[in-house]
């Protein structure tokens, strides 16, 4: 069972496979999203359907782009044989 499933995440047979699945998941939780009953929400945006994931996926984008930034400009990141 562990092989099938590391052989499915680690093959390049499976790609097309994987990138179905993960959209397929990914409008799964966007129509979840809409079944939501927001009664408690404090602010305008709170009550917007898909607002949760499209900030998610933001804040997920920028904290890539931000470190990626800190990593090669700001010196953060050393070559492999640095200690060398």
């Amino acid at each position: 069972m562990i092989k099938r499933l590391v052989d499915f995440f680690g093959d390049e047979r499976h790609a097309k496979r994987r990138r179905r699945l993960f959209y397929l998941v990914l409008v799964l939780i966007v129509i979840a999203d809409f079944l939501v009953f927001r009664e408690h929400a404090e602010y305008l945006w709170e009550r917007l359907p898909g607002w949760s994931a499209l900030y998610g996926f933001g804040s997920c984008v920028l904290l890539i782009f931000v470190s990626k930034f800190f990593g090669h400009q700001c010196g953060l990141m050393r070559r492999e044989d640095y200690y060398d």
